[in-house]
């Protein structure tokens, strides 16, 4: 087994432990604030779902962006970086930027690594961390812990009903029409937009597979011209309406796991990853081009 198959195996216990954390940290964005999100890379996606999760809980605006992309002037209340390594250039750039302007709070796996300076307030997930150079466990560890932050959203389940449905994720076989495809489009709406980003992602990171991502309503207006037989839609959370026969009309196979949790489903697009890469050749922990962190020159 590769590493990163073990560690996408620990998440429904990282995810448990990531809710717990959360109901005693002390730094999370306040119901009313104006919070932006950011991140690079599969932390701008995790950045993506939680800002539209908390808008949904009805806590306040919240933006997300690469940290590259940050509207310096912008007024924000609170500043939230999610890093891995505490060590990405433009995350580290840009809260330097922001020290004594606004307050900012960093996720990250390693307490030993410059963010823990750079920021107000750091939630350390060192539990969650990875030798694996594509994430996975710690990116869903940290949107748990932010979700978990929340407290109850209107038609979210509960973090630990997300690990419940993570458990079988992690073991039950991943269909053959899916991991036989040529081609997969992921599909997400709100806060499953971000995963269905993340997925796509973790699929070109790690077996250099043919992938795109859409929010589920505009699959329709062009992107569907893509699908036909041997090639995959797979949406995250709930399925819009008529979307199935759509996708069933030009020939493709349609996933869609609306009893599972979307962040547990995201696992088997990580496990799927894998299972390519694999069947490739490849290295799944260690990827073609790409580093555990971008640190520039």
């Amino acid at each position: 087994m590769s590493r990163t198959a073990a560690e996408i195996a620990t998440q429904p216990a990282c995810w448990r432990r990531a809710a717990d954390a959360a109901a005693v940290f002390e730094g999370m964005p306040e119901p009313g604030e104006r919070v932006a999100v950011i991140g690079c890379g599969t932390s701008w996606f995790m950045a993506i779902a939680y800002a539209a999760l908390r808008e949904a809980a009805g806590q306040g605006e919240t933006d997300a962006f690469a940290a590259s992309e940050f509207p310096v002037g912008r007024s924000y209340d609170r500043v939230v970086a999610i890093t891995r390594s505490g060590t990405t250039t433009e995350v580290l750039d840009l809260l330097g930027a922001l020290r004594g302007t606004v307050r900012t709070l960093a996720l990250t796996a390693d307490p030993t690594t410059p963010v823990m300076r750079a920021a107000d307030a750091v939630a350390v997930l060192d539990w969650a961390d990875e030798e694996s150079v594509v994430q996975t466990r710690f990116a869903t560890t940290a949107l748990a812990f932010l979700r978990a932050g929340l407290g109850p959203v209107e038609g979210v389940k509960p973090v630990a009903d997300a690990a419940v449905d993570a458990e079988l994720a992690v073991t039950e076989p991943l269909p053959e029409a899916v991991v036989g495809a040529e081609q997969w489009t992921f599909l997400g709406r709100g806060w499953t937009y971000g995963l269905a980003l993340e997925a796509g992602l973790k699929m070109r990171e790690a077996a250099g597979a043919w992938t795109e991502s859409y929010p589920a309503m505009e699959y329709r207006h062009g992107p569907i011209s893509i699908t036909g037989p041997g090639r995959v839609a797979w949406v995250f959370g709930a399925l819009p309406e008529g979307l199935s026969a759509d996708v069933a009309r030009v020939g493709g196979t349609l996933v869609a796991r609306q009893e599972s949790d979307p962040l547990a489903d995201l696992i088997r697009a990580q496990r799927l990853a894998v299972t390519l890469a694999e069947a490739k050749g490849y290295d799944p922990d260690r990827p073609r081009n790409l580093s555990r962190s971008v640190i520039l020159a």
